[in-house]
């Protein structure tokens, strides 16, 4: 075989291999040294380029951005932040039809500000949440289809550990990554709101409403999530205004919401060790992720494919619109059967370069945020997609009297709300773009 046919061989092999449940960084590591070797005759090569990889890897100072990014949610999960946006947010909303469960997906979007996890942002809000819309009456497939569209706000509003990846993986800015996801992430949280006003009223599905809560007392509940707003505004605006590098930016937010968990004497010893823990934990399951998708890359590089594929694109003639419509249904594929950073670390050294070669009116640097955005809002699609949306088995262990297929019927109106918001910002770039072009 040639090195191209090599090369296009190893991504159904590498899908294979994932099918058969081989964690994604030994699968993408795996056929990284098997196709060099059918290349090449030995993997010498292959092993001896590994220990520069894996240092250069490791070594970047954008990756450190990730583990304290993930410490920050830890923090924030044990100060109990998460509740506080929860009782603020059921303050104002609890009262409408369907109010408790917009009061969920308004406390998902403060909980992501702070978190840049979608796992960790559903878990932590089904643990708040899920036993308030129970005790409502809300149907079981819909509580649980709330929190586990709500916890994808973790991954699209900034910080965003994912944004990460991409950045590092296009070579983007970060600071207008995370400009660029920020009106997309509000009218995430918007368009969720709204297929739960849409979906009660249709179906009768809206559990009791609450007692209105007098304005005064729902001021006083506001107050209580002030640490959330003075973190955010201390991560994000620094960020934005240059004061901070993004890791100088995660560094602060992390040791914010540790004051505030020691402020409210939740840090306790074994808390800090169970946090740190499980940051290095969710980190190095990263790391090896990334260190087998930087492998995998190598070797797709030396077998040309994505410039082939490339300049094959570019020279049929297609309409940029046609193949960017062909990639966004391809990663809704995707999303069915992988988690997301997997999808992001496989797909994007093979797509951007293909449409980075396409026009689409706009300059490469406008082009890369843009594309940056419409890839984590798909990717994030499949996070509640059936039959591997992660956040929705997620969700539901916390529910076992929740059968999976409730939770997959109640999830369809908030996947309905994702595929016009891709829609929307396809159409329109300038939503997405617009913040970057006001603040650069």
């Amino acid at each position: 075989m040639t090195r191209l046919e090599i090369g296009l061989w190893s991504f159904p092999v590498l899908l294979l291999l994932i099918f058969l449940r081989i964690p994604i960084g030994v699968a993408m590591f795996a056929v990284g040294v098997g196709g060099s070797y059918l290349m090449n005759g030995t993997t010498l090569m292959t092993f001896a380029q590994l220990k520069h990889l894996t240092y250069g890897t490791f070594s970047s100072y954008s990756l450190s951005i990730i583990p304290l990014f993930l410490l920050m949610g830890q923090f924030a999960t044990i100060g109990g932040l998460s509740s506080s946006l929860f009782k603020a947010s059921e303050a104002w909303l609890g009262h409408k039809r369907g109010g408790v469960a917009m009061s969920a997906i308004a406390a998902c979007a403060g909980f992501g500000a702070i978190c840049g996890s979608s796992l960790a942002t559903a878990a932590t809000m089904g643990q708040v949440a899920l036993p308030e819309l129970r005790k409502y009456g809300y149907s079981g497939g819909l509580a649980t289809a709330t929190l586990a569209a709500g916890g994808t706000l973790g991954i699209l509003i900034p910080p965003s550990v994912i944004l990460v990846i991409y950045a590092i993986l296009t070579e983007q800015n970060i600071a207008k990554l995370f400009t660029a996801a920020f009106i997309p992430g509000l009218l995430a949280a918007a368009s969720y709101m709204l297929a739960i006003y849409v979906y009660t009223r249709i179906t009768g599905d809206g559990g009791q409403a609450r007692e209105r809560v007098p304005y005064g007392e729902r001021f006083k509940v506001l107050l209580s999530v002030w640490p959330v707003i003075a973190i955010f505004t201390a991560v994000i605006g620094g960020i934005y205004t240059g004061i901070f590098t993004p890791t100088e930016a995660a560094a602060i937010g992390a040791a914010g919401t540790a004051l505030v968990a020691i402020a409210n004497r939740t840090l306790t010893g074994s808390a800090l060790v169970k946090a740190i823990l499980s940051t290095a934990n969710s980190t190095g399951m990263i790391f090896i992720i990334v260190l087998g998708a930087g492998l995998y890359n190598s070797f797709l590089a030396a077998t040309q494919l994505p410039q082939e594929l490339s300049t094959f694109v570019t020279t049929q003639g297609y309409s940029p619109w046609l193949v960017l419509t062909i990639v966004l249904l391809l990663y809704l594929v995707f999303g069915c059967v992988m988690d997301s950073l997997s999808m992001v670390l496989l797909t994007v050294p093979i797509f951007f370069p293909v449409m980075s070669g396409l026009d689409f009116g706009m300059g490469v640097e406008d082009f890369g945020l843009w594309f940056g955005i419409l890839v984590l809002i798909v990717v994030e699609v499949g996070l509640i997609t059936p039959p591997v949306g992660m956040n929705l088995f997620i969700i539901n262990a916390l529910a076992p009297q929740v059968t999976i297929g409730e939770t997959f019927k109640g999830v369809v109106p908030f996947v309905a709300a994702d595929m016009l918001r891709v829609i929307i910002l396809t159409l329109f770039p300038g939503i997405t773009l617009g913040a970057v072009w006001l603040l650069y």
